[in-house]
């Protein structure tokens, strides 16, 4: 009889992942994957680009790499995150991955051993959770506002409960909720941290889709003792079915990121970092991104006004300024995986909300996105889930 290894007792199929085999039916509104909308992909623009990379360096974009990622790539997102994130790093603190969750699947495997804790927000990324649970930790959400983590809570977290080995944060328009940290909390948090000797992992794949207002410094600006584990991605801005991620660490770090990445894939698709790298010589990926923020802008509206005027009163939405997402929180009695049942059917599908609670709960919520869908079906999906959610509260 083959066995497996204990590990994959831990590892289970992501929801997320699953909903969209089911989401890619034709007709289907789908309010489930973090999906940007792919009539905003630049495809004439990066046909061009292509030819022009396999005409000047066909050969070497074709070859193996270095481990780290093409140089001019990871120069160029240093110089990004310095001037739009407020950070102070340098090329040499770059690794290109293979998006942003091979960054979480190689932080599980450098920092955690079966039995430690990790700690995030509460509700929290489920691909995150999937991708340390394959090595035993106990994730213990800190409770968590608008705002951000509770700085007392955390406190007191830290000084009563022993063997945490890692902070996990989304703190700019988290996934699943929609929230943005404050400046004021961020800063507190750090403070808090920076007493104590344990890595933060700041996970920021949302951070440039800001609608209102100014992007806020991150963590990894305000951190002084290198800490901090950044993890960027072109997935949101750009295209994710490039896949091309980074991490952004002190050398310390960054050296066990590049061993484990070695043992992974050797290194990110070349042609693809070659690519990226010669579409921002060429273009301006900050105007490209302006668009992609006005049309996600109207599309979060469409959500908002439609949630006000059909669900229920006395539900429970948060109001994102930037990010895919929005969190909604129903009468208790509502059990959205039973929801989700009737709206596949009717050909509207969404996140269950407990995906998102490491240690359950979170029956009554679910998760929103408004980036894939135009206005009109938004508008009509969220008509069809109210209407549901009206008969299942009868």
């Amino acid at each position: 009889m083959i066995e497996f290894a204990r590990r994959m007792e831990k590892v289970r199929a992501s929801d997320i992942r699953e909903l969209l085999k089911i989401t890619d039916k034709p007709g289907m509104i789908s309010f489930a994957g973090g999906l940007p909308a792919p009539e905003l992909f630049p495809v004439e623009r990066l046909k061009g680009i292509t030819q022009k990379v396999l005409e000047t360096s066909g050969a070497e974009a074709l070859q193996y790499a270095a481990t780290e990622g093409f140089t001019p790539l990871r120069q160029k997102i240093a110089d990004r995150m310095n001037k739009r994130y407020g950070t102070r790093v340098a090329q040499r603190n770059i690794l290109i991955t293979s998006g942003a969750q091979q960054g979480l699947d190689f932080t599980g495997k450098i920092f955690l051993n079966e039995g430690d804790v990790v700690l995030c927000e509460s509700p929290t990324y489920l691909g995150a959770i999937n991708a340390f649970n394959a090595y035993g930790p106990a994730m213990l959400e800190v409770p968590t506002d608008d705002e951000g983590m509770l700085p007392d809570q955390l406190e007191r977290i830290l000084n009563t409960v022993e063997n945490i080995k890692m902070i996990y944060t989304i703190p700019d328009f988290q996934n699943p909720s929609g929230r943005r940290w404050s400046l004021e909390r961020r800063i507190k948090f750090m403070e808090i941290v920076h007493k104590r000797d344990i890595p933060v992992l700041e996970d920021a794949p949302y951070s440039e889709l800001c609608f209102e207002g100014k992007m806020l410094p991150s963590l990894k600006s305000l951190d002084r003792d290198g800490c901090v584990i950044y993890l960027g991605t072109f997935s949101k801005v750009f295209c994710p079915g490039m896949r091309i991620g980074w991490v952004a660490a002190d050398e310390k770090f960054l050296e066990k990121y590049v061993l484990v990445k070695q043992g992974a894939d050797l290194h990110s698709a070349n042609i693809t970092q070659r690519n990226i790298s010669m579409y921002m010589d060429t273009y301006d990926l900050d105007e490209d991104i302006e668009k992609i923020c006005a049309v996600y802008k109207g599309r979060r509206d469409a959500m908002h006004s439609a949630i006000a005027e059909e669900f229920p009163k006395g539900t429970k939405c948060t109001h994102p300024n930037g990010g895919l997402f929005t969190w909604v929180e129903l009468d208790g009695d509502i059990d959205t995986r039973e929801l989700l049942v009737e709206c596949l059917v009717n050909n509207v599908a969404f996140v269950p909300g407990d995906s998102f609670f490491p240690n359950g709960g979170g029956r009554n919520t679910m998760r929103l996105n408004y980036s894939n869908m135009p206005e009109d079906k938004i508008s009509e999906g969220i008509s069809v889930l109210a209407q549901i959610i009206d008969r299942k509260g009868h």
